[in-house]
């Protein structure tokens, strides 16, 4: 029987950290249960392990024991890294002591799953260094800046690596789980979790999820004083050049800076603003999608749905059926 080990990253839960791990429990015991429902043995025991006793959270509205010290486990099969408050720091101690059992066990074939903002304990562990990996949206700046050595696939919902599992946000952490379920054990199990827990299987993708906010926090004035530009210019057709000189900087310098402190190049960023712009419209008002492609800058429909596709994973009339009912009837 395989092992599963779900860390409590004690003094930086939330309430999400509490889903990830009973909605963890719950999935596996599913999965177990109906194997042996089938004449099948279960295939995984699943523990709940950390460095501390127990810990009580929201005044007492909840208490977490975890099973096992880490150092009692001396191997396992799975790690599951829930989400938790990368604001919130642990002791250095429990830290460091959480990233060396989780390097240790990765040496030793263990594979590794984090869900959410998860992917900040173990991009510390340095194990994501050089590959690709999803976090919360709202968490990709943020963790772009601490860990610039990982590439950050925000739009992904699911990264599987060399034994290395990424998850984008919040409760798609149920995704990644009907993953892991249909990798270790096979695909109509994973079916049926997905069916008697209603979780959508095959979902990929979390663009359409995603809000723009732009990256704001590289603390170069030149390229925020851009950034404003693009955004307060929604309705034009912007020129890169006409921006950069009134900087009095060159192109090629000017795109270099840009890139650097937003990940985007101007044209992307004034693309990703414009897209932006356009969806709020699509899910609150009831303006044709020509008259929203025009209010954003664009006159090409062609273009400007190809465009909408490949930022959000869908087309501009899906989007509007799937966030705006009563404009979609």
């Amino acid at each position: 029987m395989k092992h599963l080990t779900i860390i409590y990253p004690a003094g930086k839960s939330d309430f999400s950290t509490i889903s990830c791990i009973t909605g963890a429990f719950e999935i596996f015991n599913s999965a177990n249960a109906y194997r042996r429902r089938n004449g099948k043995e279960a295939l995984f025991t699943v523990e709940l392990a950390g460095t501390a006793e127990s810990e009580e959270l929201y005044g007492g509205m909840f208490a977490v024991k975890p099973q096992k010290s880490l150092t009692a486990i001396a191997k396992t099969d799975l790690i599951l890294i829930p989400s938790s408050d990368p604001a919130r720091n642990q002791t250095m101690i429990a830290e460091q002591q959480l990233l060396d059992w989780i390097t240790t066990q990765y040496k030793r074939g263990a594979e590794v799953a984090s869900v959410c903002s998860g992917a900040f304990l173990l991009a510390s562990t340095h194990l994501l260094d050089g590959r690709n990996c999803s976090t919360h949206w709202a968490h990709a700046e943020r963790f772009k800046q601490q860990f610039p050595q990982v590439t950050l696939k925000a739009d992904q919902l699911i990264t599987d690596e060399n034994g290395i599992y990424t998850n984008g946000g919040a409760y798609s952490f149920l995704n990644l789980l009907v993953y892991l379920i249909e990798k270790y054990y096979d695909r109509q199990t994973a079916i049926y979790c997905a069916k008697t827990l209603q979780i959508e299987i095959d979902r990929n993708s979390q663009s359409d999820f995603a809000i723009f906010t732009g990256q704001k926090l590289h603390g170069d004035k030149m390229v925020a004083e851009a950034q404003q530009y693009i955004e307060n210019s929604l309705t034009e057709k912007i020129s890169v050049e006409e921006i950069s000189s009134r900087f009095a900087i060159g192109r090629r310098n000017f795109d270099r800076r840009f890139i650097k402190a937003t990940g985007n190049t101007p044209v992307e960023y004034a693309q990703r603003v414009k897209i932006e712009s356009a969806k709020k419209e699509l899910e609150s008002s009831r303006k044709t999608i020509n008259e929203i492609m025009y209010e954003v800058g664009y006159a090409d429909p062609k273009a400007f749905r190809e465009l909408f596709r490949k930022i959000t994973g869908m087309s501009p009339l899906e989007y509007r059926g799937k966030y705006n009912k009563e404009a979609a009837l």
